[in-house]
Protein backbone atom coordinates (compact mmCIF):
# COMPACT_ATOMS: atom_id res chain seq x y z
CA UNK A 1 0.00 0.00 0.00
CA UNK A 2 1.23 3.39 -0.80
CA UNK A 3 0.99 6.07 1.82
CA UNK A 4 -1.29 8.98 0.98
CA UNK A 5 -1.02 12.36 2.70
CA UNK A 6 -3.45 15.29 2.42
CA UNK A 7 -2.10 18.79 1.91
CA UNK A 8 -4.03 22.04 1.73
CA UNK A 9 -4.48 23.45 -1.74
CA UNK A 10 -4.83 27.21 -1.99
CA UNK A 11 -7.45 28.14 -4.59
CA UNK A 12 -9.11 31.46 -5.44
CA UNK A 13 -11.92 31.99 -2.94
CA UNK A 14 -15.41 33.02 -3.93
CA UNK A 15 -16.40 36.65 -3.25
CA UNK A 16 -17.74 36.71 0.33
CA UNK A 17 -20.76 38.77 1.32
CA UNK A 18 -20.59 41.86 3.55
CA UNK A 19 -21.31 39.87 6.71
CA UNK A 20 -18.33 37.58 6.08
CA UNK A 21 -16.11 40.58 5.38
CA UNK A 22 -17.34 42.27 8.53
CA UNK A 23 -16.54 39.19 10.58
CA UNK A 24 -12.98 39.12 9.26
CA UNK A 25 -12.27 42.72 10.30
CA UNK A 26 -10.21 43.42 13.37
CA UNK A 27 -11.19 45.83 16.11
CA UNK A 28 -9.45 48.87 14.65
CA UNK A 29 -11.01 48.36 11.25
CA UNK A 30 -14.45 47.98 12.78
CA UNK A 31 -14.05 51.23 14.72
CA UNK A 32 -12.97 53.12 11.61
CA UNK A 33 -15.89 51.65 9.70
CA UNK A 34 -18.34 52.69 12.41
CA UNK A 35 -16.98 56.22 12.55
CA UNK A 36 -17.17 56.55 8.76
CA UNK A 37 -20.74 55.28 8.61
CA UNK A 38 -21.75 57.65 11.42
CA UNK A 39 -20.19 60.61 9.62
CA UNK A 40 -21.93 59.69 6.36
CA UNK A 41 -25.27 59.42 8.12
CA UNK A 42 -24.71 62.77 9.85
CA UNK A 43 -23.79 64.42 6.54
CA UNK A 44 -26.86 62.96 4.85
CA UNK A 45 -29.15 64.13 7.65
CA UNK A 46 -27.61 67.63 7.59
CA UNK A 47 -28.03 67.82 3.81
CA UNK A 48 -31.67 66.77 4.07
CA UNK A 49 -32.40 69.21 6.90
CA UNK A 50 -30.65 72.16 5.27
CA UNK A 51 -32.11 71.31 1.89
CA UNK A 52 -35.63 71.29 3.30
CA UNK A 53 -35.10 74.43 5.38
CA UNK A 54 -37.69 77.01 4.25
CA UNK A 55 -36.86 80.45 2.95
CA UNK A 56 -37.45 82.99 5.73
CA UNK A 57 -38.93 86.40 4.96
CA UNK A 58 -39.71 89.45 7.06
CA UNK A 59 -43.06 89.28 8.83
CA UNK A 60 -42.83 92.66 10.59
CA UNK A 61 -39.97 95.15 10.87
CA UNK A 62 -39.22 98.12 13.11
CA UNK A 63 -41.21 96.67 15.96
CA UNK A 64 -41.16 97.94 19.48
CA UNK A 65 -40.23 95.58 22.30
CA UNK A 66 -43.82 95.35 23.45
CA UNK A 67 -45.21 94.47 20.03
CA UNK A 68 -42.30 92.11 19.35
CA UNK A 69 -42.94 90.14 22.54
CA UNK A 70 -46.69 89.88 21.83
CA UNK A 71 -46.07 88.67 18.26
CA UNK A 72 -43.47 86.10 19.38
CA UNK A 73 -45.91 84.76 21.97
CA UNK A 74 -48.61 84.36 19.33
CA UNK A 75 -46.20 82.66 16.93
CA UNK A 76 -45.25 80.18 19.63
CA UNK A 77 -48.92 79.38 20.22
CA UNK A 78 -49.49 78.91 16.48
CA UNK A 79 -46.37 76.65 16.20
CA UNK A 80 -44.82 78.91 13.58
CA UNK A 81 -40.99 78.89 13.44
CA UNK A 82 -39.45 82.34 13.55
CA UNK A 83 -36.11 84.11 13.58
CA UNK A 84 -34.88 87.50 14.73
CA UNK A 85 -33.01 89.97 12.56
CA UNK A 86 -31.65 93.50 12.86
CA UNK A 87 -31.09 93.14 16.58
CA UNK A 88 -34.61 91.90 17.24
CA UNK A 89 -36.28 94.75 15.32
CA UNK A 90 -37.53 92.38 12.61
CA UNK A 91 -39.18 88.94 12.84
CA UNK A 92 -38.74 86.41 10.02
CA UNK A 93 -40.93 83.38 9.33
CA UNK A 94 -41.15 80.91 6.42
CA UNK A 95 -42.10 82.69 3.22
CA UNK A 96 -45.06 80.42 2.48
CA UNK A 97 -46.77 81.43 5.73
CA UNK A 98 -46.15 85.19 5.77
CA UNK A 99 -49.54 86.30 4.43
CA UNK A 100 -51.53 83.79 6.46
CA UNK A 101 -49.81 84.75 9.71
CA UNK A 102 -50.24 88.47 9.00
CA UNK A 103 -53.97 88.06 8.54
CA UNK A 104 -54.30 85.96 11.67
CA UNK A 105 -52.31 88.45 13.72
CA UNK A 106 -54.35 91.33 12.30
CA UNK A 107 -57.52 89.77 13.70
CA UNK A 108 -55.90 90.02 17.14
CA UNK A 109 -54.88 93.64 16.63
CA UNK A 110 -51.15 92.98 16.27
CA UNK A 111 -48.94 94.82 15.90
CA UNK A 112 -50.50 97.63 17.85
CA UNK A 113 -47.58 99.97 17.27
CA UNK A 114 -45.80 102.21 19.69
CA UNK A 115 -47.96 105.17 18.65
CA UNK A 116 -51.33 105.29 20.37
CA UNK A 117 -54.26 106.80 18.53
CA UNK A 118 -57.93 107.23 19.30
CA UNK A 119 -57.92 103.88 21.08
CA UNK A 120 -56.94 105.91 24.16
CA UNK A 121 -60.52 107.12 24.29
CA UNK A 122 -61.72 103.54 24.67
CA UNK A 123 -60.02 103.15 28.05
CA UNK A 124 -61.72 106.11 29.71
CA UNK A 125 -62.07 105.67 33.44
CA UNK A 126 -64.95 106.72 35.60
CA UNK A 127 -64.41 110.05 37.27
CA UNK A 128 -62.07 111.41 34.60
CA UNK A 129 -61.89 115.19 34.62
CA UNK A 130 -62.51 117.41 31.62
CA UNK A 131 -58.81 118.27 31.43
CA UNK A 132 -57.88 114.58 31.24
CA UNK A 133 -60.46 113.97 28.52
CA UNK A 134 -59.13 116.89 26.49
CA UNK A 135 -55.57 115.66 27.00
CA UNK A 136 -56.46 112.13 25.85
CA UNK A 137 -58.19 113.55 22.79
CA UNK A 138 -55.12 115.60 21.94
CA UNK A 139 -52.82 112.58 22.38
CA UNK A 140 -55.10 110.44 20.24
CA UNK A 141 -55.21 113.08 17.49
CA UNK A 142 -51.42 113.38 17.56
CA UNK A 143 -51.10 109.59 17.31
CA UNK A 144 -53.46 109.36 14.35
CA UNK A 145 -51.61 112.12 12.51
CA UNK A 146 -48.30 110.38 13.26
CA UNK A 147 -49.58 107.12 11.79
CA UNK A 148 -50.80 108.90 8.67
CA UNK A 149 -47.47 110.66 8.14
CA UNK A 150 -45.49 107.45 8.73
CA UNK A 151 -47.50 105.81 5.95
CA UNK A 152 -45.47 107.85 3.44
CA UNK A 153 -42.77 105.82 1.72
CA UNK A 154 -40.00 108.35 2.44
CA UNK A 155 -40.82 108.79 6.14
CA UNK A 156 -39.24 106.40 8.62
CA UNK A 157 -40.65 107.97 11.77
CA UNK A 158 -42.62 111.05 12.79
CA UNK A 159 -43.83 112.97 15.80
CA UNK A 160 -46.66 115.50 15.88
CA UNK A 161 -47.07 118.17 18.55
CA UNK A 162 -50.36 120.05 18.68
CA UNK A 163 -50.94 123.26 20.61
CA UNK A 164 -54.71 123.40 21.16
CA UNK A 165 -55.64 126.41 23.31
CA UNK A 166 -58.67 126.24 25.54
CA UNK A 167 -61.49 128.06 23.81
CA UNK A 168 -63.47 130.37 26.07
CA UNK A 169 -66.56 132.26 24.98
CA UNK A 170 -65.76 135.16 27.30
CA UNK A 171 -62.62 136.04 25.37
CA UNK A 172 -63.06 138.54 22.58
CA UNK A 173 -60.03 137.31 20.63
CA UNK A 174 -59.54 133.54 20.63
CA UNK A 175 -56.04 132.09 20.34
CA UNK A 176 -55.52 130.01 17.22
CA UNK A 177 -54.08 126.48 17.37
CA UNK A 178 -50.66 125.56 15.94
CA UNK A 179 -48.78 122.37 15.15
CA UNK A 180 -45.21 121.12 14.76
CA UNK A 181 -44.17 117.98 12.87
CA UNK A 182 -40.80 116.25 13.24
CA UNK A 183 -40.06 113.70 10.49
CA UNK A 184 -37.22 111.18 10.23
CA UNK A 185 -36.54 110.09 6.67
CA UNK A 186 -35.10 106.86 5.33
CA UNK A 187 -31.43 107.06 4.27
CA UNK A 188 -31.17 108.57 0.82
CA UNK A 189 -34.79 109.80 0.73
CA UNK A 190 -36.02 113.39 0.52
CA UNK A 191 -39.38 115.13 0.65
CA UNK A 192 -40.23 117.31 -2.32
CA UNK A 193 -42.35 120.42 -2.06
CA UNK A 194 -45.53 118.63 -3.05
CA UNK A 195 -45.08 116.09 -0.24
CA UNK A 196 -44.31 118.84 2.29
CA UNK A 197 -47.42 120.71 1.20
CA UNK A 198 -49.40 117.49 1.58
CA UNK A 199 -48.16 116.98 5.16
CA UNK A 200 -48.95 120.59 6.06
CA UNK A 201 -52.47 120.42 4.64
CA UNK A 202 -53.04 117.01 6.25
CA UNK A 203 -52.32 118.42 9.69
CA UNK A 204 -54.16 121.68 9.04
CA UNK A 205 -57.27 119.87 7.79
CA UNK A 206 -57.35 117.54 10.79
CA UNK A 207 -57.43 120.28 13.42
CA UNK A 208 -60.31 122.79 13.49
CA UNK A 209 -59.37 126.42 12.78
CA UNK A 210 -55.73 125.48 12.15
CA UNK A 211 -54.21 127.51 9.32
CA UNK A 212 -51.54 125.90 7.08
CA UNK A 213 -49.23 128.81 7.93
CA UNK A 214 -49.26 127.69 11.60
CA UNK A 215 -47.81 124.24 10.77
CA UNK A 216 -44.03 123.79 10.97
CA UNK A 217 -42.26 120.73 9.54
CA UNK A 218 -38.70 119.84 10.61
CA UNK A 219 -36.38 116.95 9.79
CA UNK A 220 -34.27 114.97 12.24
CA UNK A 221 -31.34 117.36 11.73
CA UNK A 222 -33.39 120.35 12.91
CA UNK A 223 -33.75 121.88 9.44
CA UNK A 224 -36.99 123.71 8.78
CA UNK A 225 -38.55 122.14 5.72
CA UNK A 226 -41.73 124.18 5.53
CA UNK A 227 -41.49 127.84 4.53
CA UNK A 228 -43.38 130.92 5.60
CA UNK A 229 -46.48 131.89 3.62
CA UNK A 230 -44.75 135.00 2.25
CA UNK A 231 -41.92 133.05 0.68
CA UNK A 232 -43.76 129.85 -0.17
CA UNK A 233 -45.70 131.35 -3.07
CA UNK A 234 -42.60 132.90 -4.60
CA UNK A 235 -40.50 129.76 -4.11
CA UNK A 236 -43.20 127.60 -5.64
CA UNK A 237 -43.47 129.96 -8.60
CA UNK A 238 -39.69 129.91 -9.10
CA UNK A 239 -39.64 126.12 -9.00
CA UNK A 240 -42.41 125.93 -11.57
CA UNK A 241 -40.63 128.42 -13.80
CA UNK A 242 -37.40 126.44 -13.61
CA UNK A 243 -39.27 123.25 -14.44
CA UNK A 244 -40.92 124.96 -17.40
CA UNK A 245 -37.56 126.14 -18.76
CA UNK A 246 -36.10 122.64 -18.39
CA UNK A 247 -39.04 121.16 -20.26
CA UNK A 248 -38.57 123.63 -23.13
CA UNK A 249 -34.85 122.89 -23.36
CA UNK A 250 -35.40 119.14 -23.27
CA UNK A 251 -38.05 119.39 -25.95
CA UNK A 252 -35.77 121.28 -28.35
CA UNK A 253 -32.84 118.96 -27.57
CA UNK A 254 -34.97 115.92 -28.32
CA UNK A 255 -36.03 117.44 -31.62
CA UNK A 256 -32.42 118.00 -32.67
CA UNK A 257 -31.43 114.45 -31.70
CA UNK A 258 -34.36 112.95 -33.58
CA UNK A 259 -33.53 114.84 -36.78
CA UNK A 260 -29.75 114.16 -36.76
CA UNK A 261 -29.48 110.62 -35.37
CA UNK A 262 -30.79 108.93 -38.54
CA UNK A 263 -28.12 110.82 -40.50
CA UNK A 264 -24.96 110.42 -38.38
CA UNK A 265 -25.86 107.51 -36.08
CA UNK A 266 -27.32 107.08 -32.65
CA UNK A 267 -24.23 107.77 -30.53
CA UNK A 268 -22.54 110.19 -32.93
CA UNK A 269 -24.35 113.41 -32.01
CA UNK A 270 -24.74 115.43 -28.80
CA UNK A 271 -26.91 118.52 -28.44
CA UNK A 272 -27.72 121.09 -25.78
CA UNK A 273 -30.23 123.94 -25.98
CA UNK A 274 -30.36 126.98 -23.70
CA UNK A 275 -33.61 128.94 -23.56
CA UNK A 276 -34.16 132.40 -22.15
CA UNK A 277 -37.78 132.68 -21.08
CA UNK A 278 -39.53 135.90 -20.09
CA UNK A 279 -41.79 135.42 -17.07
CA UNK A 280 -42.58 139.11 -16.53
CA UNK A 281 -46.25 140.02 -16.36
CA UNK A 282 -47.25 143.29 -18.09
CA UNK A 283 -50.64 144.94 -18.41
CA UNK A 284 -51.46 148.10 -20.42
CA UNK A 285 -54.65 150.18 -20.53
CA UNK A 286 -55.46 152.71 -23.30
CA UNK A 287 -58.46 155.05 -23.95
CA UNK A 288 -59.31 156.32 -27.44
CA UNK A 289 -61.74 159.14 -28.39
CA UNK A 290 -63.10 159.53 -31.91
CA UNK A 291 -63.67 162.97 -33.50
CA UNK A 292 -67.01 164.85 -33.02
CA UNK A 293 -69.77 163.56 -35.20
CA UNK A 294 -72.93 165.16 -36.55
CA UNK A 295 -75.97 165.27 -34.26
CA UNK A 296 -77.78 162.76 -36.44
CA UNK A 297 -74.95 160.22 -36.12
CA UNK A 298 -74.28 160.79 -32.44
CA UNK A 299 -76.04 159.20 -29.51
CA UNK A 300 -78.01 161.49 -27.17
CA UNK A 301 -77.43 160.77 -23.50
CA UNK A 302 -79.84 163.42 -22.05
CA UNK A 303 -81.95 166.39 -23.34
CA UNK A 304 -83.59 169.24 -21.36
CA UNK A 305 -86.02 171.96 -22.73
CA UNK A 306 -87.18 174.99 -20.65
CA UNK A 307 -89.99 177.25 -22.07
CA UNK A 308 -91.78 180.18 -20.33
CA UNK A 309 -94.45 182.83 -21.49
CA UNK A 310 -95.81 186.06 -19.85
CA UNK A 311 -97.22 189.64 -20.40
CA UNK A 312 -96.05 193.10 -19.20
CA UNK A 313 -97.68 196.67 -19.22
CA UNK A 314 -96.01 199.49 -21.04
CA UNK A 315 -95.16 202.65 -19.17
CA UNK A 316 -98.08 205.21 -18.95
CA UNK A 317 -97.84 208.35 -21.14
CA UNK A 318 -99.58 211.72 -21.05
CA UNK A 319 -100.06 214.59 -18.62
CA UNK A 320 -100.21 213.33 -15.11
CA UNK A 321 -103.43 214.29 -13.36
CA UNK A 322 -106.67 212.94 -12.01
CA UNK A 323 -107.43 211.08 -15.16
CA UNK A 324 -104.10 209.42 -15.21
CA UNK A 325 -104.36 208.35 -11.62
CA UNK A 326 -107.58 206.44 -12.07
CA UNK A 327 -107.44 202.64 -11.99
CA UNK A 328 -107.69 200.88 -15.29
CA UNK A 329 -110.99 199.55 -16.38
CA UNK A 330 -111.37 195.81 -16.91
CA UNK A 331 -110.34 194.72 -20.31
CA UNK A 332 -112.98 193.49 -22.62
CA UNK A 333 -112.44 190.51 -24.79
CA UNK A 334 -111.94 191.41 -28.40
CA UNK A 335 -114.58 190.51 -30.83
CA UNK A 336 -113.66 189.14 -34.19
CA UNK A 337 -110.10 189.90 -33.55
CA UNK A 338 -110.74 193.69 -33.36
CA UNK A 339 -108.64 195.81 -31.11
CA UNK A 340 -110.21 196.61 -27.81
CA UNK A 341 -111.68 200.05 -27.22
CA UNK A 342 -109.51 202.53 -25.61
CA UNK A 343 -109.86 203.31 -22.00
CA UNK A 344 -112.34 205.89 -21.14
CA UNK A 345 -110.10 207.39 -18.58
CA UNK A 346 -106.72 208.92 -18.98
CA UNK A 347 -104.04 207.40 -21.12
CA UNK A 348 -102.85 203.97 -19.80
CA UNK A 349 -99.83 201.74 -20.75
CA UNK A 350 -100.51 198.81 -23.10
CA UNK A 351 -99.79 195.09 -22.25
CA UNK A 352 -96.83 193.24 -24.00
CA UNK A 353 -96.62 189.40 -24.49
CA UNK A 354 -93.16 187.71 -23.64
CA UNK A 355 -91.87 184.10 -24.17
CA UNK A 356 -88.57 182.24 -23.24
CA UNK A 357 -87.27 178.84 -24.45
CA UNK A 358 -84.07 176.99 -23.32
CA UNK A 359 -82.93 173.62 -24.75
CA UNK A 360 -79.97 171.55 -23.41
CA UNK A 361 -78.80 168.33 -25.20
CA UNK A 362 -76.03 166.03 -23.85
CA UNK A 363 -74.41 163.64 -26.32
CA UNK A 364 -72.51 160.41 -25.43
CA UNK A 365 -68.72 160.72 -25.52
CA UNK A 366 -67.17 158.14 -27.88
CA UNK A 367 -64.42 156.39 -25.84
CA UNK A 368 -62.57 153.07 -26.36
CA UNK A 369 -60.76 151.43 -23.39
CA UNK A 370 -58.22 148.69 -24.26
CA UNK A 371 -56.52 146.50 -21.61
CA UNK A 372 -53.62 144.35 -22.84
CA UNK A 373 -52.03 141.59 -20.71
CA UNK A 374 -48.92 139.94 -22.09
CA UNK A 375 -48.61 136.20 -21.56
CA UNK A 376 -45.80 134.83 -19.35
CA UNK A 377 -43.29 132.22 -20.42
CA UNK A 378 -42.49 133.66 -23.83
CA UNK A 379 -39.18 132.52 -25.31
CA UNK A 380 -36.84 135.47 -25.65
CA UNK A 381 -33.81 133.71 -27.09
CA UNK A 382 -32.61 130.23 -28.02
CA UNK A 383 -29.02 129.00 -28.17
CA UNK A 384 -28.26 125.55 -29.61
CA UNK A 385 -24.89 123.78 -29.43
CA UNK A 386 -24.48 120.59 -31.48
CA UNK A 387 -21.42 118.31 -31.69
CA UNK A 388 -21.22 115.69 -34.46
CA UNK A 389 -18.71 112.87 -34.48
CA UNK A 390 -16.44 112.04 -37.39
CA UNK A 391 -17.86 109.55 -39.85
CA UNK A 392 -16.09 106.24 -40.46
CA UNK A 393 -14.76 105.76 -43.99
CA UNK A 394 -12.92 102.85 -45.56
CA UNK A 395 -9.39 103.55 -46.76
CA UNK A 396 -7.05 100.79 -47.86
CA UNK A 397 -9.26 98.17 -46.27
CA UNK A 398 -9.38 99.91 -42.88
CA UNK A 399 -12.08 102.00 -41.23
CA UNK A 400 -10.72 105.45 -40.40
CA UNK A 401 -12.57 108.53 -39.01
CA UNK A 402 -13.22 111.24 -41.56
CA UNK A 403 -14.46 114.78 -41.10
CA UNK A 404 -17.69 116.00 -42.68
CA UNK A 405 -17.60 118.23 -45.70
CA UNK A 406 -18.56 121.93 -45.41
CA UNK A 407 -21.68 121.21 -47.48
CA UNK A 408 -22.79 118.53 -45.02
CA UNK A 409 -22.15 120.82 -42.06
CA UNK A 410 -24.17 123.59 -43.68
CA UNK A 411 -27.05 121.21 -44.36
CA UNK A 412 -27.05 119.96 -40.77
CA UNK A 413 -26.93 123.52 -39.44
CA UNK A 414 -29.93 124.39 -41.58
CA UNK A 415 -31.79 121.36 -40.24
CA UNK A 416 -31.08 122.41 -36.66
CA UNK A 417 -32.28 125.95 -37.36
CA UNK A 418 -35.52 124.74 -38.86
CA UNK A 419 -36.00 122.31 -36.00
CA UNK A 420 -35.80 124.91 -33.21
CA UNK A 421 -37.62 127.64 -35.15
CA UNK A 422 -34.60 129.90 -35.59
CA UNK A 423 -35.42 133.62 -35.38
CA UNK A 424 -32.59 136.02 -36.15
CA UNK A 425 -34.50 139.06 -34.90
CA UNK A 426 -34.69 137.81 -31.33
CA UNK A 427 -31.00 136.84 -31.33
CA UNK A 428 -31.12 133.04 -31.71
CA UNK A 429 -27.81 131.26 -32.35
CA UNK A 430 -26.85 127.80 -33.59
CA UNK A 431 -23.32 126.42 -33.36
CA UNK A 432 -22.56 123.04 -34.96
CA UNK A 433 -19.09 121.52 -34.60
CA UNK A 434 -17.64 118.39 -36.18
CA UNK A 435 -14.97 116.68 -34.08
CA UNK A 436 -13.95 113.10 -33.24
CA UNK A 437 -15.38 111.73 -30.01
CA UNK A 438 -13.00 110.45 -27.38
CA UNK A 439 -13.58 106.80 -26.57
CA UNK A 440 -12.93 106.20 -22.91
CA UNK A 441 -11.50 102.78 -22.27
CA UNK A 442 -13.27 100.78 -19.64
CA UNK A 443 -11.41 100.87 -16.38
CA UNK A 444 -9.79 97.58 -15.60
CA UNK A 445 -11.17 95.82 -12.62
CA UNK A 446 -8.26 95.54 -10.23
CA UNK A 447 -10.28 93.55 -7.73
CA UNK A 448 -9.31 89.88 -7.99
CA UNK A 449 -11.94 87.38 -8.92
CA UNK A 450 -12.06 85.79 -5.52
CA UNK A 451 -12.83 89.19 -3.93
CA UNK A 452 -15.58 90.29 -6.30
CA UNK A 453 -19.09 90.33 -4.76
CA UNK A 454 -20.55 88.25 -7.58
CA UNK A 455 -17.95 85.55 -7.13
CA UNK A 456 -18.45 85.55 -3.37
CA UNK A 457 -22.20 85.17 -3.72
CA UNK A 458 -21.74 82.33 -6.20
CA UNK A 459 -19.25 80.62 -3.90
CA UNK A 460 -21.64 80.94 -0.96
CA UNK A 461 -24.46 79.40 -2.94
CA UNK A 462 -22.34 76.39 -3.94
CA UNK A 463 -20.33 76.11 -0.73
CA UNK A 464 -22.68 73.77 1.13
CA UNK A 465 -23.43 71.30 -1.72
CA UNK A 466 -19.79 71.05 -2.79
CA UNK A 467 -18.60 70.79 0.80
CA UNK A 468 -21.07 68.01 1.56
CA UNK A 469 -19.97 66.04 -1.50
CA UNK A 470 -16.28 66.44 -0.66
CA UNK A 471 -16.88 65.46 2.96
CA UNK A 472 -18.74 62.33 1.92
CA UNK A 473 -15.98 61.42 -0.57
CA UNK A 474 -13.28 61.86 2.08
CA UNK A 475 -15.18 59.69 4.56
CA UNK A 476 -15.77 56.98 1.97
CA UNK A 477 -12.21 56.88 0.68
CA UNK A 478 -10.49 57.47 4.00
CA UNK A 479 -12.50 55.37 6.48
CA UNK A 480 -15.13 53.14 4.94
CA UNK A 481 -13.21 51.73 1.98
CA UNK A 482 -10.00 50.83 3.88
CA UNK A 483 -12.07 49.26 6.64
CA UNK A 484 -14.03 47.10 4.22
CA UNK A 485 -10.91 46.03 2.34
CA UNK A 486 -9.75 43.11 4.54
CA UNK A 487 -7.74 39.96 3.80
CA UNK A 488 -9.19 37.61 1.19
CA UNK A 489 -10.67 34.36 2.36
CA UNK A 490 -9.25 31.15 0.84
CA UNK A 491 -10.77 27.72 0.65
CA UNK A 492 -8.63 24.76 1.80
CA UNK A 493 -9.24 21.47 0.03
CA UNK A 494 -7.75 18.11 0.99
CA UNK A 495 -5.73 16.72 -1.87
CA UNK A 496 -4.32 13.15 -1.69
CA UNK A 497 -0.62 13.04 -2.12
CA UNK A 498 0.17 11.03 -5.18
CA UNK A 499 2.92 11.14 -7.62
CA UNK A 500 1.10 13.02 -10.32
CA UNK A 501 -0.66 15.33 -7.87
CA UNK A 502 2.56 16.18 -6.07
CA UNK A 503 4.20 16.73 -9.38
CA UNK A 504 1.42 19.17 -10.21
CA UNK A 505 1.79 20.86 -6.81
CA UNK A 506 5.50 21.25 -7.09
CA UNK A 507 5.16 22.38 -10.67
CA UNK A 508 3.18 25.46 -9.53
CA UNK A 509 5.26 28.55 -9.19
CA UNK A 510 4.48 31.21 -6.64
CA UNK A 511 3.51 34.64 -7.89
CA UNK A 512 6.17 36.76 -6.28
CA UNK A 513 6.48 40.37 -7.30
CA UNK A 514 9.90 41.37 -8.48
CA UNK A 515 11.32 44.19 -10.55
CA UNK A 516 12.65 43.24 -13.94
CA UNK A 517 16.42 43.23 -14.14
CA UNK A 518 18.07 45.48 -16.71
CA UNK A 519 19.33 43.84 -19.84
CA UNK A 520 18.08 42.31 -23.03
CA UNK A 521 14.98 40.21 -23.17
CA UNK A 522 16.72 37.22 -24.74
CA UNK A 523 19.65 37.30 -22.34
CA UNK A 524 19.50 34.63 -19.54
CA UNK A 525 19.07 36.20 -16.12
CA UNK A 526 21.08 34.87 -13.11
CA UNK A 527 19.08 32.89 -10.54
CA UNK A 528 18.12 34.63 -7.36
CA UNK A 529 18.43 33.02 -3.88
CA UNK A 530 14.67 32.54 -3.76
CA UNK A 531 14.69 30.74 -7.08
CA UNK A 532 17.51 28.47 -5.88
CA UNK A 533 15.64 27.51 -2.72
CA UNK A 534 12.50 26.88 -4.73
CA UNK A 535 14.43 24.61 -7.07
CA UNK A 536 15.81 22.60 -4.09
CA UNK A 537 12.24 22.20 -2.75
CA UNK A 538 11.12 20.82 -6.08
CA UNK A 539 13.95 18.32 -6.16
CA UNK A 540 13.10 17.21 -2.57
CA UNK A 541 9.42 16.82 -3.47
CA UNK A 542 10.26 14.62 -6.40
CA UNK A 543 12.73 12.46 -4.55
CA UNK A 544 10.81 12.04 -1.26
CA UNK A 545 7.15 13.04 -1.63
CA UNK A 546 6.09 11.35 1.65
CA UNK A 547 8.41 13.46 3.73
CA UNK A 548 7.25 16.67 2.04
CA UNK A 549 3.59 15.72 2.66
CA UNK A 550 4.26 15.11 6.34
CA UNK A 551 6.02 18.48 6.65
CA UNK A 552 3.09 20.31 5.07
CA UNK A 553 0.62 18.47 7.27
CA UNK A 554 2.62 19.47 10.37
CA UNK A 555 2.60 23.12 9.24
CA UNK A 556 -1.12 23.15 8.68
CA UNK A 557 -1.87 21.56 12.04
CA UNK A 558 0.37 24.04 13.83
CA UNK A 559 2.54 21.32 15.44
CA UNK A 560 6.24 22.00 16.06
CA UNK A 561 8.56 20.33 13.62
Amino acid sequence: MSAVAEIPLVTPAASPNWLQRLSTLDRGQRMRLGVGVALLVAAAIAAIVLGRQPDYRVLFANLSDKDGGAIVAQLSQMNVPYKHADGGGAILIPSDRVHDVRLRLATQGLPKGSVAGFELMESSKFGMTQFQERLNFQRGLEGELTRSIQALSSVQGARVHLALPNQNGFFREQQKPSASVLVSLHPGRILDRAQLAGIVHLVASSVPELAPSAVSVLDDTGKLLSQSPDNSAGAEANAQQLLYVQQIEQQYTRRIMEILEPVVGRDNVKAQVTAEVDFTQTESTSEQFRPNQTPDASAIRSQQVLESKGSANKTATGVPGAVANQPPVPAAAPINGANPAPNAGGQQGTEEQTSKRESTTNFEVDKTVKVTRNGTGAVKRLSAAVVVNYQSAEEKGKMVPKALTPEQLEQMTALVRETIGFNRERGDSVNLMNTPFQVTAAAANDVPLWKQPEALELAKSFAWPVGAVLFAAIVLLGLVRPALKGPKLVKVEAVPVAGGQLNALEAETLDRPALPAPGKKDEALPATPEQLRLEEARVLAKSNPVAVANILKTWLNGEPV
